[in-house]
């Protein structure tokens, strides 16, 4: 179960970060509410992971998530370069998380 949320909580952490992107271009409560909860969301989920999960796995994984999650949506959503190099270092980040797992004791 701490795997499921911490997982969630990167996907949050991604949501997040969209969030930001939103709040610059339409500056509004709904915007600013969705960003804090989203956020809020991460914190709570990463916080119960790192009851079972070791803090610098945890740690190393979500930030991954969050990180590749949001070079992705900024691709997909915000016409960010889609250079294959860019995608390469994506998956190198996401290939680091999944080992971690893979070699955690959790």
């Amino acid at each position: 179960m701490a795997w499921i949320s911490l997982v969630l909580a990167g996907l949050f952490e991604m949501f997040g970060v969209a969030m930001i992107s939103r709040l610059h271009e339409k500056r509004n409560w709904q915007s600013l509410a969705l960003l804090v909860i989203g956020f809020g969301a991460s914190f709570v989920l990463l916080s119960y992971a790192m009851e079972t999960i070791p803090m610098g796995t945890a740690y190393a994984v979500w930030t991954g998530i969050g990180a590749s999650g949001g070079a992705i949506l900024g691709m997909l959503f915000y016409g960010e370069s889609k250079d294959w190099k860019r995608i390469v270092f994506i998956a190198m980040i996401l290939g680091a998380a999944i080992g971690l797992k893979l070699v955690s004791s959790s």
